[in-house]
């Protein structure tokens, strides 16, 4: 089973869904109509193929939900494999997409509660939709064509791909049988899940089976960053790395070295694969390996020539964007021959044989339609491969261990290189936080000193990265330096400094005396103090973690100051 989502076998339901559906529920219960069902998914699709309109949206599920005729549109050319594929069968794959401008929505504001305590690389999406699809392909002599095609997409901005992947088979190989009804009532049992919080193990019911899931939390170092995660089983790991990472990368894994120098710098990067199957799990695989470090560029783990940024991406008047492009049309050889680095998969195919190693080879070969399987670029790796891991890897698949066991190590060897990566940028941020002393109830906040790109190299001479690989270091810190992935990791860091620093700063003015403070200070003075204090209340309240009993004494301080005033002064304030 995945590592996110375990499923358990339990008794079906007398009534087919758990509770009361939408339509019987009253306001009480439900205030805001499929609250609990958007917290996990946007909406549920089914896509089909028509003789006269080709790709269509047969069916949006709840029949409420807004999408934009382009989001439609994508999400139509999306859902399918396209010919080259030859996809019989069922077959489960996943894309990403770029909302419409303009869209909104109530349930995924920047302060959610779900972000504020996750990993980054588990939050939320506030300007791609996540699509997990399950296409059935089968001969049926009762269609014009003779095949019977047709997708059951869920669409949400949760990057739970295992888990999401686990819920299309259990439900679509029903809805297939069964359609609408069926599909009414799992959207009504997700309306009913508990919402995803993380660190929590949470059991969520659909059609007679239990899937249990535990989303892992964000675990913050001194300085306030999710640096370190802990250990913990497989199944309760980070959702966005697949449990069988090594299938994805059991002919590249001489390369993995050169594969996280690129994901970590932002290259941009196609993956052409012989099924959106193998693209998306690898395009997804290549996003997590610089955990828990998030990948800011754009990625898309199925694309096709009908996607709205075809154009935006083709362009050769500019240079390629820092994104990662997953292929399946042997078209894209030849618009994607001057992009600086393309993977060439075959068939992932796990055996007990050796894997045949791919090969880098020159970009100037991948001019012809039956190109070959290897990775096309010119680019120099900073750091020296670690031969003895790769060593390791490659005698564990010809000693048979498991893949379980396999992608573990995986994950911990590049889960433990991108920490030590990090850990002397996380120490210097340290150093430019201000002194907790330097914290005063009656001055505004000190400000965090600027990031210096030369201050941070000459640190490294005493706290570099402690791992046993050499090569240039430096060369790779400058490097990342340029890439979106070091501004992504940057402002989000800047941003809990400052929330830090307006957190040491309200419990210093709620550990004050305010009392005394104020028996010499003018009636103006003491009401411009407490209308900034409440100010400061409001605004911060419910997004610093301040001990509650700080503010409930700093809460009694205001008014027990107001109740010093004269009683004209003391109604204008109570009324405000």
């Amino acid at each position: 089973m995945t590592e996110d989502a375990t499923i358990h076998k339990s008794k079906r339901f007398s009534n087919g869904f758990l509770g009361p559906s939408k339509t019987a529920a009253t306001n009480a219960e439900v205030p805001v109509p499929w609250s609990r069902f958007s917290a996990w998914l946007e909406c549920v699709c089914v896509v089909t193929f028509d003789l006269e309109l080709g790709q269509a949206i047969e069916l949006v599920y709840p029949h409420d939900v807004k999408l934009t005729e382009k989001e439609k549109t994508s999400i139509c050319y999306l859902s399918f494999p396209d010919s080259y594929s030859g996809c019989l069968g069922d077959t489960q794959f996943s894309f990403r997409l770029r909302q419409s401008v303009g869209r909104s929505s109530s349930w995924f504001g920047h302060e959610d509660a779900y972000n504020r305590d996750a990993p980054v690389t588990l939050q939320k999406e506030h300007a791609h939709f996540h699509g997990y699809v399950y296409f059935r392909q089968v001969k049926d002599a009762s269609v014009k064509r003779g095949y019977f095609q047709k997708s059951l997409v869920v669409v949400s901005r949760l990057p739970f791909g295992n888990l999401f992947h686990s819920l299309l088979q259990v439900i679509a190989p029903e809805y297939f049988e069964k359609h609408e009804p069926c599909l009414e009532t799992v959207c009504n049992e997700i309306d009913q899940w508990p919402a995803p919080v993380p660190g929590q193990t949470l059991n969520l019911p659909v059609m007679g089976v239990v899937m249990q899931v535990q989303i892992p939390p964000k675990v913050e170092t001194s300085g306030g960053s999710p640096v370190k995660q802990p250990q913990t089983e497989p199944s309760l790991t980070a959702v966005l790395i697949d449990l069988h990472v090594i299938r994805c990368f059991q002919s590249v894994l001489i390369h993995m070295q050169m594969l996280w120098e690129l994901m970590l710098l932002g290259e941009p990067v196609v993956v052409m694969a012989p099924s959106p199957t193998v693209s998306s799990e690898t395009v997804l695989a290549l996003v997590s390996a610089i955990a828990p470090l998030r990948y800011c560029g754009d990625y898309r783990p199925y694309f096709t020539i009908h996607d709205s940024e075809f154009k935006e991406y083709t362009t050769r008047t500019q240079a390629p964007p820092n994104v990662i492009l997953g292929v399946t049309n042997p078209f894209f050889i030849k618009t994607f021959h001057c992009w600086p680095h393309i993977i060439r998969l075959g068939d992932l195919k796990m055996s007990g044989d050796l894997p045949k190693q791919v090969k880098v080879k020159k970009l100037a070969k991948l001019k012809t339609l039956d190109t070959k399987t290897g990775i096309y670029t010119a680019y120099k790796t900073f750091l020296h491969k670690d031969k003895s891991f790769i060593k390791r890897l490659l005698k564990g698949i010809q000693k048979k261990r498991p893949s379980e066991v396999q992608s573990a190590i995986l994950r911990r060897h590049l889960l433990e290189q991108t920490e030590s990566f990090i850990l002397p940028l996380e120490r210097y941020l340290e150093s430019l936080m201000p002194p907790q002393r330097s914290m005063s109830p009656w001055k505004t906040p000190p400000q965090i000193r600027s990031f210096s790109q030369d201050e941070f190299m000459k640190t490294l001479e005493q706290a570099g990265p402690q791992l046993t690989l050499k090569g240039d270091w430096t060369g790779l810190y400058r490097r990342f330096f340029r890439s979106p992935n070091f501004d992504g990791w940057y402002r989000l860091r800047h941003r809990e400094m400052t929330q830090k620093v307006e957190c040491l700063h309200l419990e210093a003015i709620c550990a004050a005396d305010l009392l005394t403070w104020n028996k010499d200070k003018s009636e103006v003075e003491i009401v411009d103090l407490i209308l900034k204090l409440r100010e400061k209340l409001v605004t911060r309240k419910h997004q610093l973690p301040v001990k509650e009993e700080l503010l409930e004494k700093l809460e009694q301080s205001i008014q027990t100051i107001i109740s010093s005033l004269p009683e004209d002064l003391q109604t204008l304030l109570h009324r405000q």
